[in-house]
């Protein structure tokens, strides 16, 4: 069929019938890119986040001076005995029995080293009734909970034979042992979910095995690309396990996203009368090029994490680049040249009442060719129409009672509480760790997560630094910042002594912050501050949480001001309109924020908590709003580059804003709620872990997509482009040398729409139209 010579401009069409002429050599290339990142990333190896990475402020600078010292700090443990009854105390000759039990099991495992005992170390209760036998264990920290068990299993063993006493273990090798037995798996279980989830949900959607394992294996064969691209990159940017899983969620994510936009408008336009090849080409055209813009909005907001200034955050954010980038041209390149072999072969595997032309059947309705995932999603587009005939009934009345109730559940952002979770916060009652690790905070104030000064100085054992780390211990304790004991561990052959603090306060970060700031502003400056050329950094858990939280407040405006200029340029570019640019940063923003405000408003004041068992939380981890504002900035963006360009096309050929608007929103809701249906269900997979930090992501980013692919595209966009009219194209004249980055396709007749699309022609490519 042909009506003449047109020809298509653009680098996603030309890519694509680049693919469809050398369709073998588009999957050959893919496959030898794959294969060869893998190789060299496998052979490269991964260079891992080191402490002093990972850290900022003086948590840093103490990491440094102990890397730099080459003193690898052990894996303290603690055994907490204490009294049963209000009677026994440890001054008691059963209590002494039980301690010296403790000690003696303990060591006779041969895992430990430097065993103390509390009557030396003073590490007993005001009240009397519990103290902590300390030691370490042998080996590497990073290591310590797979050796761990023997230890654990003698201090039960004496737990057996002394009931007047409490006996319980924490320590930093006891808590990674507890989390791997009982998260590890739950995490690994949770991310290889993620795949077969998708691969249902897209059965379901497509009807046809086939069709169905295209985009799952686009995006398997990006991840693992990618996977190899993060290794040789970390010699650049150590990488961590965060950055892997965020990767990992992300690029199944996008990748398999941009396959349903491609197969959708290349169903569609066989279902319209097309051949194979046209179909191809006008996918490559138009779908392929909203890819292509929607993908670099996507890296551009990842690219965001860069300016945090946190190792962590940079690691996922050039983790996600990379893999958004890589599932990117993998759609406009090898994408079209399996569809081209696969033929009618890509509806194989059909499975009986799933497939389009069964329900398409039941439903009464016909259709030419095959359909796939054009019109996979019958009744989804059926309730759209409905939605759409109200909201441009009366575009006013619903941009107000959708904008009024997205902003009613944004309130509750408004008094946001962040914080680093502690373990009972973290953890709930979940684990019987937990309960051991409140009950040593209760007895010894801050002792299970004291502040450790890390003190270097020129000669450490002279007698000047000497008589100032004794004033420090002295003040640590009379300016009320801590309860003692204050223990000091000195190496004499580094130079270095190791001051630990336990902060008043305890499990309550509010109050241990306090004491934390005490200590560096008032008790350092007046002991080791006057020592010439002293360092004496403060780290620990609770000083890392602060410094870490200084270092991200610091970086929200910058990341918030980069994510959202630079999106706002590729928008005006790509769309030619200075009207879709600012209504595309204004609804996503108030998308960002609804999330923001279903996570306060469940994990912070509790509203129906329960449902997701986050009961007593109270607070939004620290990490998460900037985390969650990158990331569906970026993602909100799939969903809004794809209608407002099927808009937009409708648009430019011929149609009346209001129909074009009709046309854009109905023919792309199959594909967006399938597309919405995955990623909720692959967040929701998130949700459901007993961490409450992993949790609140999951809630979060499924609640934000949620409302992004419904509310969002569904009924405030459309309301907001009938209202405005002709004036959704405005485009100021001084703004007309700005580069021409709009759509692949030159104009058509309004027909061109309802009848076969009249397909876009690319520059020097000839179709046959």
């Amino acid at each position: 069929m042909g009506n003449g010579d047109t020809r298509v401009r653009g680098i996603a069409a030309r890519a694509g019938g680049w693919s469809v002429r050398h369709r073998w050599a588009a999957v050959g290339i893919w496959v030898l890119f794959v294969v060869l990142a893998m190789g060299l990333g496998s052979a490269a190896g991964t260079a891992e986040l080191k402490d002093s990475d990972q850290l900022s402020g003086e948590t840093s600078q103490a990491a440094r001076i102990i890397e730099d010292a080459g003193i690898d700090e052990p894996a303290g443990e603690t055994v907490l005995v204490q009294a049963k009854g209000a009677g026994v105390k440890a001054t008691d000759s059963e209590f002494r029995a039980a301690v010296d039990a403790v000690m003696k099991a303990v060591e006779g495992t041969g895992k430990v080293t430097d065993v103390t005992s509390p009557y030396d170390t003073d590490t007993i209760s005001k009240d009397g009734r519990s103290a902590l036998v300390q030691f370490d264990m042998r080996g590497e920290a990073e290591t310590a909970g797979e050796r761990v068990e023997p230890v654990l299993k003698a201090v039960d063993g004496v737990q057996k034979d002394h009931d007047s006493v409490r006996i319980e273990e924490i320590g930093s090798a006891s808590m990674l042992k507890t989390f791997d037995d009982a998260f590890g798996d739950d995490f690994q279980q949770a991310e290889y979910s993620a795949v077969p989830v998708a691969l249902g949900i897209l059965l379901v959607a497509f009807g046809a095995l086939v069709a169905a394992l295209v985009p799952v294996a686009l995006a398997i064969t990006a991840i693992v690309a990618t996977m190899g691209l993060m290794g040789l990159v970390s010699h650049l940017q150590p990488m961590d396990d965060a950055s892997s899983s965020v990767m990992l969620l992300v690029g199944l994510a996008v990748g398999v996203d941009y396959c349903l936009f491609y197969l959708r408008r290349e169903r569609e336009e066989r279902m319209a009368g097309r051949d194979g090849e046209t179909a191809l080409r006008i996918a490559a055209a138009t779908s392929g090029r909203a890819i292509i813009v929607s993908g670099v909005t996507v890296c551009v907001a990842m690219a965001g994490m860069l300016f945090t200034g946190l190792a962590t955050f940079k690691a996922m954010g050039l983790a996600s680049l990379m893999v958004v980038a890589v599932a990117m041209v993998g759609s406009v390149t090898v994408l079209p040249a399996l569809l081209s072999l696969l033929g009618e072969r890509v509806e194989k595997g059909r499975i009986p009442f799933l497939h389009p032309d069964k329900r398409r059947k039941g439903n009464g309705r016909t259709g030419n060719g095959h359909s796939g995932t054009g019109h996979s999603v019958t009744n989804e587009s059926r309730f759209w129409t409905s939605v759409l005939r109200v909201v441009l009934a009366k575009p006013a009345i619903s941009l107000v009672v959708a904008a009024g109730a997205l902003l009613a559940i944004a309130a509750p952002a408004l008094g946001m509480k962040t914080q680093n979770l502690t373990l009972d916060q973290e953890f709930g009652d979940s684990l019987p760790i937990v309960a051991t690790y409140e009950r040593v905070n209760e007895a010894f104030p801050g002792g299970s997560e004291p502040a450790e000064v890390v003190v270097k100085a020129d000669d450490i054992n002279s007698a000047e630094v000497k008589s100032a780390l004794a004033d420090f211990r002295e003040r640590a304790v009379s300016s009320g910042a801590s309860r003692g004991p204050v223990e000091i561990k000195v190496h004499d052959s580094r130079n270095l002594a190791f001051v630990y603090v336990p902060l008043v306060g305890g499990s309550d970060l509010d109050k241990a912050e306090k004491s934390l700031e005490t200590i560096r502003d008032e008790v350092r400056p007046a002991t080791l501050g006057k020592v010439d050329g002293v360092e004496a950094p403060v780290t620990g858990q609770v000083a890392g949480s602060k410094d870490f939280n200084d270092q991200l407040v610091s970086a929200v405006a910058p990341v918030f001001a980069f994510v959202v200029v630079f999106a706002f340029l590729l928008m005006l570019l790509s769309f030619r309109s200075l009207t879709i640019a600012i209504t595309s940063i204004v609804l996503n923003l108030l998308s960002v924020g609804a999330a923001y405000g279903i996570l306060v408003g469940v994990f912070q004041h509790g509203w129906g908590a329960s449902l997701v068992g986050a009961e007593g939380v109270g607070a939004i981890i620290t990490w998460l709003p900037l985390f969650l504002f990158v990331i569906l900035f970026g993602l909100s963006m799939d969903y809004h580059v794809f209608v407002v360009s099927r808009i937009r096309e409708a648009r430019q050929r011929g149609l009346t804003t209001r129909d074009a608007i009709q046309h854009g929103v109905v023919t792309t809701a199959g594909v967006i709620t399938s597309a919405a249906v995955i990623m909720v269900a692959v967040f929701a997979i998130f949700g459901t872990l007993s961490m409450q930090s992993m949790k609140q992501m999951g809630v979060g980013l499924a609640a934000a997509v949620l409302i992004d692919a419904t509310i969002i595209r569904g009924v405030l966009l459309p309301a907001v482009m009938a209202l405005l009219g002709e004036r959704n194209w405005y485009f100021p004249k001084w703004l007309h040398r700005l580069p021409d980055l709009t759509h692949d396709e030159s104009p058509g007749g309004a027909g061109a729409v309802s009848s076969p699309p009249q397909p876009p022609a690319v520059e020097g490519e000839k179709v046959g139209v």
